[in-house]
């Protein structure tokens, strides 16, 4: 009560409020008390002869009421701000007008049907619909607006029958990983009886004879595949591969994942090792004989490997003996590598996916960033290519190898994502969907540019605006990057980022090393001991925009979520003079034990561990969670997180903003945004979405914006 009168007094007197040191100053004239204080509760351990102490260890334990509490405490902190914040009501207006619209997902095509997820403008989430024919009617299977009150709950097409007939489709509480499995008869639009129960499933997939279900769980012994016969007790469920296999162990680095391939032939499991994994093997299963036994494809090599089928053949995208991706055969029972023929060889491109439609090969190349789809025959001679129409990003081609109808999408920061029907036999492409965005692509411009780094590696960076806006170093500038995981950074639609440009500012995004967008020497460059890179690549793209005279350092906003959250702490840790706000969103920051919880064991292949002596100096010496400085001028930061992210745990915000918080040596706000359904995974609901973007948004722009 004390907290809540103090700040009521305070917004009526802001001319009073700017003269007290004890004050929090946003930016606009918002004032704010001191953060709320965290009980200091220290933990000492000792790792490989270095003490630590933690002075917020209780809040790892999420379900605790003292944690509940103070959750409660933060959030209504936040709220103070962003209630002071006058642009907010235009941003979550304007916000709607851009995420409000009808959208589509790429069809898949089974027995002349199509079945994709469609949303419309007024509704919360999208649905499973159902269309006869490329041009028919659109009839809705699976409503997800009505399956929640408030309308968090998400669907997704796990599987079809070859012939149409059943949908094996997900549902997903929130922004879980988890999904629970349902089946739908669709000449009857009834759920069959059997289901599967919430969980983390890497795979599942509908049997020829549509009698069962194939289905990858991950358990606390690891992940296994099983096979659920239709019409008996879960109980029942037979475990086809899992555990070990001909004398090998598996353990909880081995994520293994399933499917059936589209002639149904083939029953294919994966076993990743890692995220990213380092090692992919590939097993199959011949589902035309029955009592096949499970064997080996691809095996003991540590390189990944991802394959398409057709007939009795496997097309495979790998880095094996190319770093640069390559694409092999395998027939089916052919082991030995030196039986493999390269069909489409490595070139200065990274090729970063593989699909076949209609008999061809599709590979999707990356140059400098840029989207390039190759078409080839089977024999690997290239009979064609894609053409598409500005910077942007376009996706793998989807189809089936007996059917010339195929899909991609296309989009850029300028331009929204649309869905193209590609005749793989007369080359042409139409527009499948559209969403109709309020936004004048027209009047706005994307251009690629290149920075030196530290090191002096060349990077790229994408950035967008207005068309003929001038850089006269001051404008809102958002700087986005992620720098891990192999992922390719290419330019995406934001509506976020669309808000930003309609308001004048310019958004910028570079290719930080981690990231696969020169392949897997420019992975590895940033990972392990070698994380430094991403960051100082990071800070040497911030620091081009201020001398290019786009923005200066108060205008400079920054944002990361995920990998890119652990980014994000690294940069207020290491450099916190760089930047006006940071917006941490879903972070790893304490890397001393983010193995520990939930998954964060899988990304040891990426980061290393501190359970390691070896790998245990160089995390001590960038985690953020373990870098925070005493009196740091910290800019103002907004942690983002909630209940619902099962993949990197919200302790990681919640302990970094307690400490921050604690040790800041300077005026500017420091606050967490906390939400109880949001998670790592999309699936809240349209109106949720709206308003987490919105208070971002609001926190962003209100620091660094026009005054």
């Amino acid at each position: 009560m004390k907290s809540l009168l103090l700040l009521l007094v305070l917004s009526s007197l802001p001319a009073l409020a700017a003269t007290n040191p004890g004050i929090v100053e946003g930016g606009n004239g918002i004032t704010l008390p001191p953060p709320p204080a965290t009980e200091i509760k220290p933990v000492t351990d000792t790792l490989h002869g270095v003490t630590l102490t933690d002075n917020y260890r209780w809040l790892e334990d999420a379900k605790a009421p003292e944690t509940r509490a103070w959750i409660d405490t933060q959030m209504k902190y936040t709220e103070s701000y962003l209630s002071q914040v006058k642009i907010r009501p235009e941003i979550a207006t304007e916000l709607s007008k851009l995420l409000k619209v009808q959208e589509f997902s790429v069809p898949t095509e089974r027995g002349g049907k199509y079945f994709f997820t469609k949303r419309l403008p007024q509704e919360n989430q999208a649905s499973i619909y159902l269309r006869n024919g490329l041009h028919g009617q659109d009839e809705i299977l699976i409503d997800a607006n009505k399956l929640s009150a408030d309308q968090n709950t998400s669907v997704t097409i796990d599987d079809i029958a070859q012939d149409g007939s059943l949908l094996v489709y997900g549902v997903r509480a929130g922004g879980a990983d988890e999904e629970s499995v349902h089946l739908l008869d669709i000449a009857t639009r009834k759920d069959l009886a059997d289901s599967l129960p919430s969980a983390r499933y890497f795979g599942v997939a509908l049997a020829p004879d549509k009698q069962g279900i194939y289905y990858a769980r991950v358990n606390d012994e690891g992940s296994i595949v099983y096979y659920h016969k239709l019409g008996t007790a879960a109980s029942a469920d037979e475990l086809i591969f899992g555990k070990s296999f001909e004398g090998e162990k598996f353990g909880a680095m081995d994520l293994i994942g399933v499917g059936i391939t589209d002639n149904l032939r083939y029953l294919i499991i994966f076993n990743d090792q890692g995220v990213p994994a380092k090692r992919i093997d590939i097993y199959a299963k011949d589902l035309r004989q029955p009592n096949s036994p499970i064997r080996k494809v691809i095996h003991g090599i540590d390189n990944r490997f991802t394959p398409v089928n057709i007939d009795d053949d496997f097309y495979v995208l790998t880095d094996y003996l190319a770093p640069n991706y390559r694409v092999i055969k395998i027939h089916f029972g052919e082991t030995d590598p030196k039986n493999w023929p390269t069909i489409v060889p490595e070139g200065k491109d990274v090729i970063s996916g593989i699909s076949i439609a209609g008999g061809k090969i599709f590979t999707t190349s990356l140059h400098d960033v840029v989207t390039q789809t190759r078409i080839f025959s089977l024999d690997g001679k290239q009979v064609g290519e894609i053409k598409y129409p500005t910077l942007g990003s376009a996706s793998d081609v989807a189809g089936r190898a007996d059917s010339d109808h195929a899909f991609y999408t296309f989009q850029s920061f300028i331009m929204p994502e649309t869905i193209y029907h590609y005749d793989v036999k007369s080359g042409k492409a139409e527009v499948f969907a559209k969403p109709n965005v309020p936004f004048k692509s027209e009047d706005y411009e994307l251009k690629q540019v290149f920075y030196t780094s530290k090191d002096g590696t060349r990077v790229p960076m994408l950035i967008g605006g207005k068309k003929g806006a001038t850089h006269n170093g001051h404008t809102p500038t958002l700087l986005y990057a992620y720098g891990g995981f192999l992922v390719n950074l290419t330019p995406v639609w934001s509506p976020r980022m669309a808000w930003w440009m309609e308001q004048g500012g310019f958004i910028a995004q570079p290719n930080l090393r981690g990231g696969g967008e020169y392949g897997e020497k420019w992975h590895q460059a940033g990972m392990f001991e070698k994380k430094q890179n991403v960051f100082d690549d990071f800070y040497a793209a911030a620091q081009y925009l201020v001398d290019q005279k786009y923005t200066d350092v108060k205008h400079l906003a920054i944002r990361g979520g995920s990998n890119g959250g652990l980014l994000m702490g690294a940069a207020m840790t290491q450099h916190p003079e760089m930047f006006g706000a940071i917006s941490c969103g879903y972070p790893l920051l304490d890397m001393i034990r983010f193995q520990k919880f939930l998954v964060g064991k899988w990304w040891t292949s990426e980061y290393g561990s501190a359970d390691n002596a070896d790998q245990f100096p160089y995390l001590l010496k960038y985690s953020p969670y373990q870098n925070v400085k005493p009196g740091t001028k910290f800019p103002a930061i907004m942690f983002t997180s909630g209940d619902s992210d099962t993949r990197v745990d919200p302790l990681h915000a919640r302990k970094m903003a307690a400490l921050v918080q604690h040790d800041n040596g300077g005026d500017r706000p420091i606050l967490l945004h906390y939400q109880t359904i949001s998670g790592h995974s999309a699936g809240v609901s349209i109106n949720q979405e709206v308003t987490d973007i919105s208070d971002d948004l609001s926190f962003l722009w209100n620091e660094v914006g026009s005054k």
